[in-house]
């Protein structure tokens, strides 16, 4: 994997393969709540496997109705003393919860490729950005401000004050176990909100091992509770529906984020919502190419491609298109695929059997319609499931995968001749996240990064996510933002007390 200049980075200092096993077997694989780790109801269990193999890790607990109707009641119960608890110590667990993570790192990594596939350096990468979230809302914490000002007229007074939100939702994905979770932990903790957070399914173990984390820093019992379950819809509507909930946030796919939206319509909940993506990666003719190859690898390769922000068209100047597209080629090429957990590893498996077939059947339906493979392309045989770093040239407008999702390593290539057609073709899809474009032209910069439909832009760079910046997009990717200064917006009210004189 190429070296990344960002935050985001990590490297395997390990040179034999580490044994996951002793480390499964120490995480919790019960449900927390009210501080609590407790089975399920019935004693129901589901199988977490390890896709480098296809074998089953362990079992954790399939929690029932009734488990997650607990679980809010154990965060509802807490809500009024977490919500008195003072910013500062809100903020102090916050801060104990990011060295102990710092500290068990190497523990944190080798379970989250156990479960997850990737290269134990992408987890290590992912475990340094997900912490960061946790120190960032450390020092938030004791920022919740309000104003007080005088009326118009002089008869009054304004007073304007931030409180929690309430007892929050959050629902979390399975292709950044971690980070995806300390996004929203850390800012609903640092507001005052409970929480009942239920991990996906194909990687559950990472949370179940924060929560464990959590409490270590201090978390009182029921501010955050953790429900697994294979049974999502019939678990979360419920509470989703229930009118003590206040908040719901999700990361996931579009269909599944609409469909979430209407049922928290019921109850008119705060909603914040990470969808899916089908980010452009615009390469002008002035552009600096060593630059911009090196960008594709980061935007292209992270996690795998299993990312919401990955690179999933490369629109390319025609003047420049052909040299891109070779020397991508010959990065992409060059990498290291295999079980993410050996030394020298660059690329691991994808998540499951139907993450494979998904990959699979888009490039196999470019090919059939014209596109040209200039490395990979091809599932390979064996336990796992791995698909190999591939680049496609020549890439027709009908194409699945210029409107699909492809999340995998695959990077399609289309031209275009004109600044207005690059950007019209970058525009031209229901989805919003991010958008990557190269060039040198300053004033060209300025007409793209304004122009662009998404929520965030990388300019001259691959990578975009940073705790201190608001992540988050527009159109069908999503509304609310996580990190930065706005992050903690999402769990606070704003109350408007007017006073006599």
């Amino acid at each position: 994997m190429v070296p990344s200049t960002s935050s985001y980075s990590g490297a395997m200092s390990s040179d034999s393969t580490p044994d996951p096993q002793p480390i499964v077997d120490r995480v919790h694989r019960q449900l927390l709540i009210g501080g609590q780790w407790r089975d399920a109801e019935g004693g129901g269990t589901f199988a977490v496997d390890d896709p480098a193999t296809g074998e089953t890790l362990t079992h954790v607990a399939d929690a029932s109705v009734a488990d997650g109707r607990a679980a809010l009641d154990a965060a509802v119960a807490a809500q009024a003393d977490w919500a008195a608890t003072a910013p500062r110590d809100r903020g102090e667990i916050l801060r104990r919860a990011f060295e102990i993570v710092s500290d068990r790192t190497e523990e944190l990594a080798v379970l989250m490729t156990a479960e997850m596939g990737k290269a134990i350096a992408e987890s290590k990468a992912e475990i340094g950005y997900g912490a960061e979230f946790f120190r960032w809302f450390s020092e938030e914490a004791v920022r919740i401000a309000g104003r007080y000002s005088v009326a118009p007229n002089g008869a009054t007074r304004l007073l304007t004050l931030k409180q929690p939100v309430g007892p929050c939702l959050m629902i979390t994905p399975w292709n950044f176990p971690f980070a995806m979770g300390t996004r929203k932990i850390a800012p609903a903790v640092a507001a005052g909100c409970t929480m009942v957070v239920k991990p996906a399914g194909l990687t559950p173990l990472t949370m179940l091992w924060l929560a464990d984390v959590m409490t270590e820093a201090g978390l009182p019992p029921g501010v955050l509770n953790v429900v697994t379950t294979k049974q999502t819809g019939e678990v979360m509507e419920p509470i989703i529906r229930d009118p003590r909930l206040r908040k719901l946030t999700f990361t996931g796919s579009t269909e599944v984020g609409r469909s979430l939206i209407e049922q928290s319509a019921e109850g008119l909940l705060r909603v914040s919502m990470e969808l899916g993506g089908n980010a452009p990666f615009v390469v002008f003719d002035d552009a600096d190419l060593d630059a911009a190859v090196d960008g594709a690898m980061l935007a292209k390769m992270r996690n795998v491609g299993e990312a919401c922000t990955a690179a999933n068209r490369f629109i390319v100047h025609e003047d420049v298109a052909e040299e891109f597209g070779r020397r991508l080629a010959e990065r992409m090429g060059a990498l290291v695929v295999g079980p993410g957990l050996e030394p020298g590893v660059d690329v691991g498996p994808l998540v499951d059997r139907n993450q494979q077939d998904a990959v699979a059947e888009l490039v196999d339906d470019a090919v059939q319609a014209g596109a040209r493979v200039l490395t990979g392309g091809e599932r390979p045989d064996g336990p796992g499931w791995f698909y190999p770093p591939t680049v496609l040239v020549d890439v027709p407008a009908s194409a699945r995968l210029n409107r699909e999702e492809i999340f995998g390593p695959v990077a399609p290539v289309v031209t275009f001749r004109t600044e207005e057609e690059g950007l019209a073709l970058a525009n031209d899809t229901e989805y919003g996240l991010v958008a990557y474009a190269f060039t040198r032209d300053h004033a060209r910069a300025v007409r793209v990064y304004e122009g662009l439909q998404t929520g965030m832009v990388g300019l001259n760079q691959g990578i975009v996510s940073n705790p201190a910046a608001p992540f988050g997009g527009v159109k069908a990717s999503g509304f609310g933002r996580e990190g930065g200064a706005e992050g903690i917006e999402e769990y606070l009210e704003t109350k408007y007390v007017g006073i006599a004189l």
